[in-house]
């Protein structure tokens, strides 16, 4: 063999190394355009959001906990920039790695307009697993946002993965109107969990003891 050619890489090991170099600033350059993409979400920043997409970004991209473009932008209430990805058809019905949806967010946080819009375009009211809408909105005592879920249809006495209702949570976190609603709607008081609690139980442990009263008046016991 040549003793100066040895000294040198080989043709292909040459093309390998190129190779592997493009690839990984290729990467490299992805990985940053996307968290560019994530962070103008997050500051409803709509014009770069628009321009990274039409630049061929995924508007169902997601982070490392599976949070897709809408569900981060509905819970940072980026407006804008859910009424952009919508348009440019983010999926609606998607879960993170905690099974929560695009609805579950809004409803979670009390964005009756974001929900609204939501189930307008397919949205699972009544999802055949995880926790319901309803009872996302109830514990956080959104009580127009409940009253929107009822009037499009969310079953009242749906239950979570471990039995809870929408009525447990709103008497465990002292949601008077919210528990007014749900007895004005028919919630059945005397559901048991599957630790066999009653929405009066939630209630007393909490020491919300008027709503405790206000339940068994509706017909509830312990």
């Amino acid at each position: 063999m040549n003793n100066t050619l040895s000294k040198y890489p080989s043709k292909f090991f040459r093309l390998f190394l190129l190779f592997s170099f493009l690839s990984f600033f290729t990467c490299t350059v992805w990985a940053d355009t996307y968290d560019d993409l994530f962070t103008a979400v997050r500051l409803n920043d709509v014009d770069t959001v628009k321009e990274l997409l039409q630049k061929g970004m995924d508007s169902n991209a997601s982070d490392q906990q599976g949070n897709t473009l809408l569900m981060v932008a509905i819970r940072e209430d980026s407006k804008k920039v859910v009424d952009l990805l919508l348009s440019m058809g983010a999926k609606i019905n998607v879960h993170n790695q905690y099974g929560e949806t695009p609805l579950l967010v809004a409803a979670y946080r009390g964005s009756s307009g974001i929900v609204r819009i939501l189930i307008e375009k397919g949205a699972e009211v009544n999802p055949s697993s995880g926790w319901p809408p309803l009872v996302y909105a109830s514990f956080n005592g959104h009580t127009d946002t409940a009253r929107l879920l009822l009037d499009q249809g969310a079953r009242i006495d749906a239950v979570s993965e471990n039995g809870t209702t929408a009525l447990m949570v709103a008497a465990k976190g002292g949601h008077i109107e919210t528990v007014q609603l749900l007895l004005q709607r028919s919630a059945n008081p005397n559901i048991k969990n599957g630790a066999g609690l009653t929405a009066i139980n939630f209630a007393l442990k909490s020491a919300n003891t008027d709503i405790a009263d206000m339940i068994k008046r509706a017909g509830g016991v312990e």
